[in-house]
C-alpha cells in the first residue's frame, strides 16, 4: 500500500479533495461487513429502525432539513 501524507492531500484542490473523500467513502460503503459496530451502535440502529417502522412519517425529508440548515446562515 502506498503511503499518502496529509500534506499531499492538502496540496490537492478543494474539488480534488472532495472527489478523494467521495472515493474513499464509496470504497468503505462497498464493503459494509468490514465495518464492525459495537453492541451499543447496533442497539441504537435497531431502536431507530423500530421507531421508523412504527411511524414512517415522523421525520422530515432531506430536502426540507437541508433547506432549514441553509436558512440559518
Amino acid at each position: 500500500m502506498k503511503t499518502i501524507n496529509v500534506s499531499d492531500v492538502l496540496d490537492l484542490t478543494p474539488v480534488e479533495r472532495i472527489q478523494l473523500a467521495e472515493d474513499i467513502w464509496d470504497s468503505v460503503a462497498a464493503a459494509p461487513d468490514a465495518v464492525l459496530l459495537t453492541a451499543a451502535q447496533k442497539k441504537e440502529l435497531d431502536r431507530r429502525l423500530t421507531a421508523y417502522r412504527q411511524n414512517p412519517d415522523a421525520g422530515s425529508p432531506w430536502a426540507e432539513v437541508k433547506q432549514r440548515i441553509l436558512a440559518r446562515r
